[in-house]
């Protein structure tokens, strides 16, 4: 079999894969970031690249996906050109600083009790007449100090370091210590310095938090988009991924925790803290994410009864999981409440203090799937919907993440006017921007209850009639023309379809309905609820009129609705800083009841009407 040389342009990068490979393959093994989100299926159009060489033919499912433009320019999808000769291609490489990355939330305050703390101690020297072992003269001291380090356990890397660390520091050490166990051994007084770093894996992004144990205090922040994405833009690509692609699994671990290990280099940097002064880290995440961060398989999250593998806290060696931080500290994982609500959720409800709350407040979280948890100190209730293909724009014709180029507000008064991230020619529209337009359209009567794009004879609302030279036909149906060409990017024009239209219905639907069946099983009505608590990115970009407009949040309760920020995070940090927060992680775990949605026999008709505009 033939090798063909793929250079990809504009970076110069070459590489040598056999015939029959798809440009995909290509630009997988590069190890490039460049976003698949359908995971290379051919569904969704969005891995877009100019072959600059040699001129090959448009496959018929591509004519699906591209323009006449783009075929004229030479546009094909990578998951679907094959390789059969050396060829030049240009990427659309986009950098993470080009995205708008949610790390801000509303920051709860707690006793500071850390995970792991530091003791120093000063030792007797060995002699003649005290011929002690070096770890029970340690634990002699300790235990003088505290009474609960008689039994501490410790680790051989650990032991190995003992002997030469007392003897350097001339008996006068820092002891590093877990709950239970002896975790490293630092000369001299270091009890000053400790940190922490926690981390907020997510579908599509990714932070990381650097903390000071002692003071509580953020020292820096760092984030990134998931690179995870070049194999699934939603967890069901991913898991598809790792189930059906030998070492698929392995590639999957290996891709987040090397970006964990990038934000860890970048918070040191900022915050001139080293690496080995940090011992801890706390994650949270859906459980697809939790389970491919511990290298867990996600194949039973996906399959019925969607089962994970644990649902409880875990706590690993950061040398074990090969994260950059001191190779004696610890990792803890979050406990997840079921397959579709992760560790990110429990993380949400510590952060609110839902758990704790006397009134009744509805968590909502959207974005690749959309989680949501109702109830209070007497009872909480969660489940979960996929929601992200529209609201992250992987199924929406000119859909794009909240990057530079999206068009991230609409606005429908006298005139339509939109705002555009980064201030620049638009490229596309976010998940933000569509919830605006469809919003708009219900407004000013462009689409009717059941979604249809209504063609100008058609409409009954005069304030639509402005707008009757942007309905054009696109694939036999109406669309709405949001950008001409020759005012965009790319010079192709930013379409609203009537697919489009549909995609968001599907997910506001599923949406609706799931609010809807947990204030069923939880016995209230809709002015039981106090709050509407938004967590995520999308939540606190979207605007909550928009989404009430389209039904997405019953309008009842728009002049309830609080943005939180990313709330997954902030309860990632409050585990990191306090042992008692961390414990009561898996009691709320334990506390939740998961209602599955599909199960609920009222669903399909919640559904359905959840629908309807």
């Amino acid at each position: 079999m033939n090798n063909y040389v793929i250079t990809f342009k504009p970076i110069n990068q070459k590489i040598s894969i056999p015939e029959g490979s798809t440009l995909k393959d290509a630009i997988v093994k590069s190890g490039l970031d460049f976003d698949f989100p359908c995971g290379g299926i051919g569904k969704c159009g969005k891995c877009a690249v100019k072959v600059l060489s040699p001129k090959i033919e448009t496959l018929k499912k591509e004519l699906e996906h591209l323009s006449k433009n783009e075929i004229l320019k030479n546009i094909h999808l990578a998951c679907l050109t094959e390789i059969h000769d050396n060829m030049i291609v240009e990427l659309n490489m986009r950098k993470n600083t080009d995205y708008n990355i949610l790390q801000s939330s509303v920051e709860k305050k707690s006793d500071l009790l850390p995970l792991l703390k530091k003791d120093f101690i000063q030792l007797d020297a060995p002699s003649l007449e005290n011929q002690k072992s070096d770890l029970n003269r340690l634990r002699e001291k300790l235990t003088l100090k505290n009474s609960e380090y008689k039994n501490l356990k410790i680790g051989i890397s650990t032991l190995r370091q003992l002997p030469d660390k007392l003897r350097e520091a001339c008996n006068k050490v820092t002891v590093v210590i877990g709950k239970d166990e002896i975790l490293g051994i630092e000369e001299g007084d270091t009890c000053h310095k400790m940190f922490g770093i926690a981390f907020d894996i997510g579908t599509t992004t990714v932070v990381g938090y650097l903390m000071d144990l002692y003071s509580g205090k953020e020292l820096a922040v760092s984030s990134s988009l998931n690179p995870q994405i070049k194999f699934g833009a939603d967890v069901i690509s991913r898991t598809n991924y790792a189930n059906q692609n030998n070492n698929g699994l392995e590639s999957l671990q290996s891709t987040i925790v090397k970006l964990l290990n990038e934000l860890i280099d970048n918070v040191s940097q900022k915050s001139n803290v080293k690496k080995d002064d940090i011992y801890v880290s706390t994650v949270v995440g859906n459980t697809c994410m939790h389970h491919l961060f511990l290298g867990l398989t996600p194949r039973y999250i996906a399959a019925v009864p969607y089962v994970p593998v644990v649902n409880e806290s875990v706590k690993l060696s950061a040398l074990e999981l090969k994260l950059n931080i001191n190779p004696n500290g610890r990792v803890f994982a979050l406990p997840t409440i079921a397959g579709f609500v992760g560790a990110d959720t429990v993380a949400v409800i510590l952060a609110t203090d839902m758990d704790k709350s006397k009134d009744i407040k509805l968590a909502v979280d959207i974005g690749t799937n959309g989680e949501m948890v109702l109830g209070s100190s007497k009872k909480l209730v969660s489940c979960s919907t996929a929601a992200g293909p529209a609201f992250e724009g992987a199924q929406i014709s000119s859909g794009m993440r909240g990057a530079n180029g999206a068009i991230d507000h609409v606005y429908f008064g006298k005139e339509m006017t939109y705002t555009v991230i980064g201030n620049e020619k638009p490229r596309g529209i976010c998940g933000s921007g569509l919830l605006d337009i469809i919003a708009g359209f219900v407004k000013v009567g462009l689409i009717n209850k059941r979604g249809k794009l209504l063609s100008p004879d058609k409409f009954t609302n005069p304030a639509a009639k402005k707008y009757s030279d942007r309905i054009i036909s696109y694939n036999n149906a109406n669309a709405f023309l949001m950008v001409s060409e020759s005012e965009t990017a790319y010079d192709n024009p930013i379409l609203v379809t009537q697919k489009d239209i549909t995609s968001l219905q599907l997910a506001k639907g599923a949406i609706s309905a799931g609010i809807k069946i947990l204030i069923k099983n939880l016995g209230i009505n809709l002015d039981d609820i106090k709050e509407v608590l938004l967590a995520g990115a999308f939540g606190n970009y979207m605007n909550p009129h928009s989404a009430c407009t389209i039904g997405l949040i019953p309008k009842e309760l728009e002049s309830k609705i609080k943005l939180v920020g990313n709330a997954a995070g902030s309860g990632a940090k409050l585990a990191l800083l306090s042992q008692s927060e961390f414990e009561r992680a898996d009691r709320i775990a334990n506390k939740v009841t998961y209602i599955e949605l599909g199960a609920q026999k009222h669903f399909n008709l919640e559904f359905a009407r959840g629908m309807q505009f």
